[in-house]
């Protein structure tokens, strides 16, 4: 009995295929997500809710990193989508990757604290970076608005 042994290349996320159906999977997952995080900020007082187990560290860390950045009211292609803020971001994202648990799986995150997602109102980030921006937000109070709805 002989086995067959075929070169197995390292993964490479730039050329690596979409598969339609994984795409479908984890889309649904994280409008789940997305559809059980508006509902706990708009029936509590988000200003007592945590995130993380390092929620203190991180919004520190991000107001340190990212003081420009308005929390209430996000402009996605400034804040998130250049090369320079990709970079930036890049790099912060590495502080918290063995500190929170999946830190860079897909999430929605919305545009203006004061609304609900929706179509114009949302786009994809890393968790980490949506746990930086919600837990700035429940602290200086944009999400508190939603709960008074």
């Amino acid at each position: 009995m002989s086995i067959e042994v075929k070169e197995v290349k390292p993964f490479s996320a730039e050329t690596a295929e979409n598969h339609e159906d994984v795409e479908k999977i984890w889309v649904v997952k994280a409008m789940h997500h997305a559809e059980t995080y508006f509902k706990l900020i708009s029936s509590l007082d988000a200003s007592k809710i945590r995130l993380t187990k390092v929620d203190d560290e991180i919004y520190a860390d991000f107001k340190a990193t990212f003081p420009e950045i308005n929390v209430a009211s996000l402009n996605e292609m400034d804040d998130f989508k250049t090369d320079a803020a990709k970079e930036k971001w890049r790099n912060w994202i590495k502080k918290f990757e063995a500190k929170v648990q999946d830190f860079n799986y897909g999430t929605l995150l919305r545009n203006r604290a004061a609304e609900d997602y929706g179509p114009d109102n949302t786009f994809f980030v890393t968790r980490v970076q949506f746990y930086a921006i919600e837990i700035a937000r429940n602290k200086e109070g944009h999400n508190s608005v939603l709960s008074k709805k």
